[in-house]
Order: C-alpha cells, then structure tokens, then sequence
C-alpha cells in the first residue's frame, strides 16, 4: 500500500516527455493572451470571465464526446466534490484576477495572477513528503529572480498598481487551489471531460459576481469574447490540464512564468507597456530554470 502511494507521487515526474512540457509552455502563451482580450472587451471585466467558460462549456462538451466516444465522463464518479470546487475556485481567481488587471500593467497582473508558481511547487513538495534536490532548489531561486526583475521596475515606478497587485496575488492562491483539485480529478479523467465539468461549474458563480458587481454583461463585440474563450479556456487551459499529470509542481510552477513574459511582450507592443534589460534578464533567467529543472527531473 504504501508502495502504491508513493509511486503514484511521483509519477508526474517520471511520465513526462517532451510533449507534455512543449504543451506546457504552448498552453501559457496562449492563457498569456488572455488579458489582451480582457481588456478589448466591451463588458466588465468579471462578465469578461463570464462569457470565457460560457462560450468554452458546450465546446469543450462536444469535444469529450468527440474524443472519448459515448461516455466521456465515466470517471467522474467519485470526483464531483473536487471538480465542482474546482470551479468555484477558478471562478474567484477569475473574477479577482479580471479586476486586478484593469488596476494594474498586464506583466504585473499576470505575474501575481501566477503567484502559483511559488504555491503549488511547495504544494508538490509537501505531498511527496520530500525537499528539493540541490538541482530543484536552484531551478526555483533563477526562476524567482527572473520574477523579481519581470516585475521589480514596472511596480517601483507604479505603485498605485497595489490594489490590481493585491487581486491578482488573491487569484494566484486561488489557481493553486484549483490546480491542485484538478490534478486529483485528472488521476482517473482525460484532460477535456475535467475541464469541461470544471468549466460548467465556474459559469453561474461567474454570473452572480458580474451581476452582484452591477457590471454590463451583454456584449455588442462578441468576436473578442469569443477569442478569449478559445485562446484562454480551450487551447491554453485543456494543454496546461494535459500535461499537469505527468509533470512534476515544481516544472509546472516555473513554467507559469512564461505567461508574464509574453503578456509584457504584449504589454510593450499594444499598450506602450515598454520592457528594459531588467525584464530581458529576467526572461533569460526563467528560461535557465526551466531548462535546468528539466535536467533535474
């Protein structure tokens, strides 16, 4: 028994391959655009997340039956609980990290809405009952200086971006914890049956937060909201939920770090948001602890 627990532990270190780590990195850099598309849209920004899982629910629905055949959901069973808390935990990362975005630059908003990177590493290491390899240990501090410098010289010179700030870092605590009820529903469910249940459930504690905040709901511009769906809730959320099972909290955690790099890509181009060589460094940095975390593992 205690064999059995212990491989099962550790398997998402041992079953990744470099399939799961390129979809990885290819679902952050399109969650990365996910702001972009926020901050186009012509409803609140918390409606905005509304609409996100609304128009991905019956999308992601008749892409179970298509990938699974008739009975895609047969492994729920025994985990409504954590798929149905899921959801409502995403939703409040959503709603705070929505208002947090339009209070703040998008590399500070996708950097604290991605204060997971820190959480769910430390989160693996607790449920493996293990502290990091000396390899591990110095993949994460390159990952957390490269943090640092993506954020040190834009929030110096803003600091009334603290109020966005302080939404954001809410959402990232709150994405941890859905990150780490959906890898317990991935243990016996294929990536698009857990995030479609986990999709349906984030839509009506959505609605009631955009409603309860007396924010416009319906669009006039649907082709942004319907982009953040498909960019955000059906590329970039059924990638990053393929791979959670086979990588390891730590790989997963830095490579959230991707997303604030290309968003201050973004930041710079459309919005002015410029990077310097602090942000460039940092960038190299993250890239150094993917690269070496993956030696590591």
């Amino acid at each position: 028994m205690h064999d059995s627990q212990a491989s099962r532990k550790t398997a998402p270190g041992q079953t990744a391959t470099g399939w799961h780590l390129a979809a990885l990195l290819a679902g952050n850099i399109a969650l990365a655009f996910g702001p972009w598309f926020v901050r186009g849209a012509d409803v609140g920004p918390v409606a905005a997340g509304f609409w996100r899982v609304a128009i991905a629910a019956p999308l992601l629905i008749g892409l179970c039956y298509a990938a699974a055949g008739p009975r895609p959901f047969a492994g729920a069973r025994g985990h409504w609980w954590a798929l149905g808390l899921a959801g409502f935990a995403f939703a409040g990362d959503l709603a705070s990290w929505h208002l947090g975005l339009m209070k703040t630059t998008l590399a500070n908003s996708t950097l604290f809405g991605n204060s997971a990177t820190l959480m769910f590493p430390i989160y693996g290491f607790l449920a493996a009952r293990a502290w990091p390899t000396r390899q591990q240990g110095l993949a994460f501090a390159l990952a957390a200086a490269g943090a640092v410098l993506l954020l040190g010289r834009s929030y110096s010179m803003s600091p009334e971006h603290l109020a966005g700030d302080l939404l954001c870092l809410l959402a990232g605590a709150l994405y941890t914890v859905y990150f780490v009820l959906m890898l317990r529903a991935r243990r016996d469910l294929t990536p698009f049956p857990a995030l479609a249940l986990s999709t349906i459930a984030t839509v009506p504690p959505m609605l009631i937060f955009a409603l309860a905040l007396g924010e416009t709901v319906w669009p006039h511009n649907w082709g942004i909201l319907i982009g953040l769906a498909l960019a955000s809730q059906v590329l970039g959320q059924s990638l990053v939920l393929f791979a959670l099972r086979h990588i390891a909290p730590l790989v997963v955690g830095i490579a959230l770090l991707v997303q604030p790099i290309v968003a201050g890509a973004v930041g710079w181009i459309v919005y002015g948001e410029r990077l310097g060589l602090p942000d460039l460094v940092g960038a190299m940095l993250i890239a150094a602890a993917l690269v070496l975390v993956r030696r590591a593992e």
